[in-house]
C-alpha cells in the first residue's frame, strides 16, 4: 500500500503539532473486499466501525469510532484496511489486528480495531464520531443529518516552518535559512509563500523538494538577518480550487524571538 501520512483533525499549536506522522502500510483495498459482495442497488455507502472503549474516559470525546464512507469516496481514496505498519504486524496500540487507512484523509477516519463493515444506504445518519470531527473543524456538529451530507475529511494543504537557521558563507556574510515541512491535499504543493511580518506581502519560498503526495515535503527559504525583535513566520498556498481553512486561520503560525 505504500508509504502515507496521518494527521490528527485536532492537531494545534498546544499540542505542538505533534499529532502527525508518516508510515509505510501493508493491508487489503477495502473497494476489494466490497466488489464481490451481492448488494441491493440503494447500498450506495458503506460504514467502517472500530471498537474504541476506554476504561478512563476522555471528556472531550465521543466512545465508539465509526464514519460513513460514500462508495466512491472509497475507491477515490484508495482506502485499505492494513495489517502491517513499517514491515511489522500492527501493534495493539496501532489497531491490532485490522485497521482502516484512508489516504488523503484526517486520522479520525483511520478507525482502529476495525470490527463492523457494513453497506447501508443514503439515508444512513451521521455517526456521533462524524459530529465530533465537525466540530473540531469549524463546522456546525448539530449541523447535518444524513453522512451524505457532510463534508468529506479530507487533509487540506498545509505548510509549517520547523527551524531557522544561521548560515556563513565564509566571507562575513551571514544569512538565515527557514526550514519547514508542507503536506496535504490532492497533490504536491507548487506555489507556497511566506512571510515574517502581517504588515508584509507574501514572497514565494525559495525551494519546496518534490514529493509524490502521500506524505510531507521540505521546503526552505533565506533572509537576510532580521533586526532583533519579534517575528511571526506565517505561510500561505495559492492554486485554483486550493482550500487552506486550518492555515488561513493561523493554526500554523510560528512566533520567534531575534536577539
Amino acid at each position: 500500500m505504500g508509504a502515507h501520512l496521518l494527521e490528527c483533525a485536532g492537531n494545534s499549536r498546544a499540542a505542538h503539532f505533534g499529532l502527525m506522522s508518516a508510515a509505510r502500510w501493508t493491508g487489503v483495498p477495502l473497494a476489494g473486499v466490497l466488489a464481490p459482495l451481492g448488494r441491493l442497488p440503494r447500498a450506495t455507502r458503506v460504514l467502517v466501525s472500530g471498537f474504541d472503549e476506554h476504561t478512563v474516559q476522555d471528556p472531550g470525546s465521543v466512545p465508539g469510532a465509526s464514519w460513513i464512507f460514500g462508495l466512491d469516496q472509497i475507491r477515490e481514496s484508495g482506502a485499505f484496511l492494513a495489517t502491517e505498519m513499517n514491515g511489522a504486524p500492527l501493534s495493539p496500540d496501532h489497531g491490532y489486528p485490522l485497521r482502516l487507512v484512508v489516504p488523503g484523509w484526517y486520522g479520525c477516519t483511520a478507525i482502529k480495531w476495525v470490527n463492523e463493515i457494513a453497506l447501508v444506504d443514503d439515508e444512513a445518519p451521521a455517526t456521533d464520531h462524524m459530529r465530533e470531527y465537525a466540530g473540531r473543524t469549524g463546522q456546525d456538529p448539530a449541523g447535518p443529518r444524513r453522512a451524505r451530507d457532510f463534508q468529506p475529511a479530507t487533509i487540506d494543504p498545509a505548510a509549517l516552518p520547523v527551524r531557522v537557521e544561521k548560515l556563513s558563507d565564509g566571507g562575513g556574510r551571514i544569512s538565515c535559512r527557514i526550514v519547514g515541512i508542507v503536506w496535504g491535499g490532492r497533490a504536491p504543493v507548487r506555489r507556497l509563500s511566506i512571510r515574517l511580518n502581517p504588515d508584509e506581502a507574501f514572497a514565494p519560498v525559495d525551494e519546496i523538494r518534490s514529493r509524490d503526495g502521500r506524505i510531507w515535503a521540505l521546503w526552505s527559504h533565506r533572509v537576510p538577518p532580521p533586526a532583533p525583535g519579534r517575528y511571526r513566520i506565517e505561510l500561505a498556498i495559492t492554486g485554483p480550487g486550493v482550500r487552506t481553512r486550518r492555515l488561513d486561520a493561523g493554526f500554523y503560525a510560528r512566533e520567534i524571538e531575534i536577539a
